[in-house]
C-alpha cells in the first residue's frame, strides 16, 4: 500500500559512495521539509559513518529503513538500484531514483512496470532537470518550440591521466563509460524540449567517446558527444539549439546539491498531487531504452570496422 506522509515525510538514503556522501546526504540533512529518516549501505561501517555526519541513523536492514520511511532516494549502482526500488515500491515507498534507473532494457522495464504498479511517486535524478537555472531554461525552451537542431558535448575528464576524482573507482562508470553516465542528463534535456528519439545513430571515438546523431518527433535532430576520458583542459558540458529565434545556449548551473532539493521538492509535489513527474521512472526507462540503441549501435560499428 501506498504510504500517506505526515506533515514532516520522512525519506531514507540507500547508498553510501562518493554521490550519497557529498549530494544526497547533505542535501537530506538540510532540506527543511522532509526528515531525514536513515541511511543503509552495503557497508555497514559506511552507512554509520553517513548517517553519524548527517545526524540520522543507520540501517542495517533494508526492509527495516522502507518501513521507516516514506520515500527513499537511491545512491548505488544502476543494476543494485533497479532490485531495491522494486522492493521499496512493494514496500509503499516513493523512490528519488539515480540516472541510468538500469542498464538493460528488460531491468528498465521491469522497475518502471514495478513501481507504477505499486502507485508511488517516482522522480530520476537528472541534474539538469532539477537545477534551477537550466530547469528554467529548459521550460522556456520546450514552450517556445520552433526548434531545428541541437548540439551537445559532455566532456569530462574522469578517466583522464592523473585524475583524482572519487568517482573514477567507479566499476560501472568503467565499464559503460560515458554514454551512460553523461548520456543521460544530455537526453533528459533533448526530449521534453526536442520531442521523443525516432532514431538513433552512435559512432565510437577515443576511449570511451561515443558521438550521437538523434531525430525526434519534432522533426528536429540533435547530436551529441560524451565521453569520460577528455583530457582536463578540455573538459567542458554545452549544449545549444538553433531554430527560428537562433541559437539558444543552456546556462550553468551551480553543483548538485541545490538540484537534489529541486528533485526532493519535486517528488514531495507528486506524492501529494498523485500527478507523476515528467521525469519519472517512466522516463527514466526510456532513456536505458535510447541508451542501449546508441551502445548497440557503437557496437555493431566497431565489429564492421574491425572485420574490414
Amino acid at each position: 500500500m501506498t504510504k500517506l506522509p505526515g506533515a514532516t515525510p520522512r525519506i531514507g538514503l540507500l547508498g553510501t559512495g562518493p554521490w550519497a556522501e557529498r549530494t544526497h546526504g547533505p542535501a537530506l540533512a538540510a532540506h527543511p521539509g522532509v526528515e531525514f529518516s536513515g541511511v543503509w549501505g552495503r557497508r555497514p561501517e559506511a552507512a554509520a559513518e553517513l548517517a553519524a555526519a548527517c545526524g540520522t541513523r543507520a540501517y542495517e536492514d533494508v526492509d527495516a529503513l522502507f518501513a521507516a520511511s516514506d520515500a527513499v532516494a537511491l545512491a548505488l549502482p544502476p543494476d543494485v538500484q533497479a532490485p531495491l526500488a522494486v522492493r521499496a515500491a512493494a514496500a509503499g515507498c516513493h523512490v528519488i531514483l539515480d540516472k541510468p534507473v538500469a542498464t538493460t532494457v528488460a531491468t528498465a522495464r521491469e522497475l518502471s512496470e514495478a513501481v507504477t504498479a505499486a502507485g508511488v511517486a517516482s522522480v530520476v535524478f537528472c541534474t539538469l532537470r532539477f537545477a534551477e537555472p537550466t530547469a528554467r531554461w529548459i521550460d522556456e525552451q520546450a514552450a517556445a518550440g520552433g526548434w531545428f537542431l541541437g548540439e551537445a558535448h559532455w566532456l569530462g575528464s574522469l578517466f583522464a591521466p592523473g585524475s583524482d576524482s572519487a568517482y573514477a573507482a567507479s566499476p560501472w562508470r568503467r565499464e559503460k563509460g560515458g554514454l551512460w553516465d553523461v548520456g543521460p542528463h544530455v537526453l533528459s534535456v533533448y526530449l521534453p524540449v526536442l520531442g521523443d528519439v525516432t532514431s538513433v545513430t552512435c559512432a565510437a571515438g577515443p576511449g570511451d567517446t561515443r558521438h550521437l546523431v538523434l531525430r525526434h518527433t519534432s522533426g528536429a535532430s540533435s547530436t551529441a558527444t560524451l565521453t569520460l576520458s577528455a583530457p582536463p583542459g578540455a573538459s567542458e558540458a554545452a549544449l545549444s539549439l538553433y531554430g527560428e529565434r537562433g541559437r539558444a545556449t543552456m546556462p550553468s548551473w551551480d553543483g548538485a546539491l541545490g538540484a537534489f532539493a529541486g528533485a526532493v521538492d519535486a517528488l514531495l509535489g507528486a506524492m501529494r498531487t498523485g500527478e507523476p513527474h515528467p521525469c519519472d521512472v517512466r522516463f527514466g526507462a526510456r532513456l536505458t531504452e535510447i541508451l542501449a540503441e546508441a551502445d548497440a549501435r557503437a557496437g555493431a560499428e566497431a565489429e564492421a570496422g574491425s572485420s574490414a
